[in-house]
């Protein structure tokens, strides 16, 4: 087949190209737990990573192989493993890769459920720092001699800062430090981390990725720019043959088969159709994140916007030069005096629902709700007010979405 240029094209033809029997266009589901070999010589080599194969389900099945090959390929990228959840995922990295007395630093603008679990790294003996990654210096004045990973967003979940995701990459490269970048909320598709010298990408596939909000995935990925060879936690079992792989391998042995955060093939089956269309999704959700924000930026009740589309945003520059679009999530807070869950209870065309990447556009207050545990004190300080709505912008006609906020605001009284 002719090699194909874009971004669509190679996934919706991605399947066909496995070599599966009798040509299926989708990558049929295999439920089989174990699999078997004709004789045991064979079973041995797949065991010991000497020869292509499947071992058993929790490590991977052909299934979930073929949609580990079209992650990479939308990443352009050497390797991918794929997981329950993206908290499965980015939780098999962490606890795969670092060891006790190891350092992390960390963009201190994280989903709440990061926070979290960086927090219980803590209680295993392994070194956070939270820091303002908008800015490399911040960064840079955080390293310590024990500094492993260096952990980052793309795009802020809720108050969508950007962090100096180049300046942190070279920086990266220069010490030898791992750079893992969540790619969840611009997807593979409107950003490739790889472009900014990260050595792994995760991304939540129930988001954007798959993006009809019916299945749970998760996927770390392997640029392939990282020279494993010098990573001191790589145990002395995957040190063998091309080092590239290395850090992969390590990951499946200690996450999926010991820990068994395993995707099954029907959700990656499901995953994979949802992907299809990630390009279409996106455009149009973008989009309407864009027109929506323009319209809240200008509305007397909203006191402010969080998008990067706006030229007002902080790192709308950067954002404008590193991404396609600017990202379908945004925020904003209405002004003192008004009720948030009045303006949403009022808007039909809005779910009130948690989730990012659905094919709805889904709201919620974030004050009472996600960062509740968080206190007050602490949502300030990672610049989540009291008055903040964040919203996944969906597919649905811009006239009818941005006409329904601007009715709900404009009835909205104190």
């Amino acid at each position: 087949m002719t090699k194909l240029k874009g971004f669509t094209s190679n996934i919706v033809h991605h399947d066909r190209q496995q070599g599966f029997a009798d040509g299926p266009i989708h990558a049929p589901i295999y439920n089989s737990v174990p699999y078997g070999y004709a004789t045991t010589q064979e079973l041995v080599d797949v065991f010991q990573g000497k020869a292509a194969g499947q071992a058993y389900a929790r490590q991977s099945t052909p299934t979930t192989d073929s949609l580990q090959s079209m992650i990479t390929q939308a990443e352009q990228a050497f390797g991918s493993l794929v997981f329950a959840t993206g908290m499965a995922a980015l939780s098999a990295a962490f606890l795969t890769l670092l060891k006790q007395g190891d350092h992390i630093i960390a963009s201190q603008f994280l989903f709440g459920n990061s926070h979290s679990f960086l927090a219980t790294l803590e209680n295993f003996g392994i070194e956070v720092s939270l820091v303002d990654a908008t800015d490399v210096e911040n960064v840079k004045s955080a390293h310590q001699q024990n500094t492993r990973i260096v952990f980052v967003e793309t795009i802020a979940n809720p108050g969508t800062q950007v962090v100096d995701l180049a300046a942190i990459g070279d920086w990266c490269e220069q010490h030898g430090l791992v750079y893992l970048v969540d790619n969840t909320l611009t997807s593979p598709y409107l950003f490739k981390p790889k472009n900014v010298k990260a050595s792994l990408v995760m991304n939540s596939l129930s988001k954007y990725f798959c993006g009809h909000g019916t299945v749970l995935g998760g996927a770390i990925t392997d640029t392939g720019l990282y020279d494993w060879s010098t990573y001191p936690n790589i145990f002395e079992a995957y040190r063998q043959g091309d080092s590239k792989k290395w850090a992969l391998t390590q990951i499946k042995k200690k996450a999926l088969r010991d820990m068994g955060g395993s995707l099954s093939s029907d959700a990656a089956f499901q995953i994979a159709v949802g992907a299809e269309t990630i390009a279409l999704r996106m455009d149009r959700a973008c989009a309407n994140a864009l027109a929506l924000a323009q319209m809240l930026d200008a509305h007397e009740k909203v006191e402010k916007v969080y998008y990067p589309g706006l030229s007002c945003h902080a790192q709308h520059e950067k954002a404008s030069q590193w991404f396609k679009h600017y990202g379908a999530i945004l925020s904003f807070d209405v002004k003192p005096g008004y009720d948030c869950s009045a303006l949403l209870d009022s808007i039909d065309v809005v779910i009130n629902a948690t989730h990012l990447g659905d094919n709805r556009t889904l709201a919620l207050p974030m004050a009472s709700t996600i960062f509740f545990e968080m206190g007050a004190a602490k949502r300030a300080a990672s610049g989540i007010s009291e008055q903040m709505i964040r919203c996944s912008i969906g597919i649905e006609d811009t006239e009818d979405l941005v006409e329904g906020f601007k009715q709900g605001l404009d009835q909205l009284t104190k």
